[in-house]
């Protein structure tokens, strides 16, 4: 059975008790090929915090573009982050952010393996 520490060592925290039992009753194969699909798709927290930090530059939503969240990406992107307070509130959920859209991404990847 796969152990999630030596297939992906990056992750930590929620996220890897979430794909641990994600993967928990695939066989290695099939757990090998969803750890490197989702290491391609997933979006690391650390770049979701960067890029909402490049909203106090004046380009607000690119964390909203990154995580397919196209509308509020646009929203922000046009209001300045809606005033700043929509950035300022993504750069305290920005774990959450990126784990929200990780979940999502996850549950695909196991549908396109089964």
């Amino acid at each position: 059975m796969a152990n999630i520490y030596e297939l992906m060592p990056e992750i930590m925290g929620e996220e890897q008790m979430y794909i641990s039992t994600i993967i928990k009753g695939m066989d290695d194969q099939k757990a090998q090929s969803f750890a490197n699909i989702y290491r391609t798709r997933r979006r690391d927290p650390q770049t979701i915090l960067l890029v909402t930090l490049v909203g106090f530059l004046g380009i607000a939503g690119i964390q909203r573009f990154l995580t397919d969240q196209l509308g509020l990406g646009i929203l922000y992107l046009l209001t300045g982050g809606i005033c700043m307070i929509g950035t300022i509130i993504d750069l305290v959920n920005y774990k959450k952010i990126a784990f929200e859209y990780n979940q999502k991404q996850a549950a695909q990847i196991v549908m396109m393996i089964k």
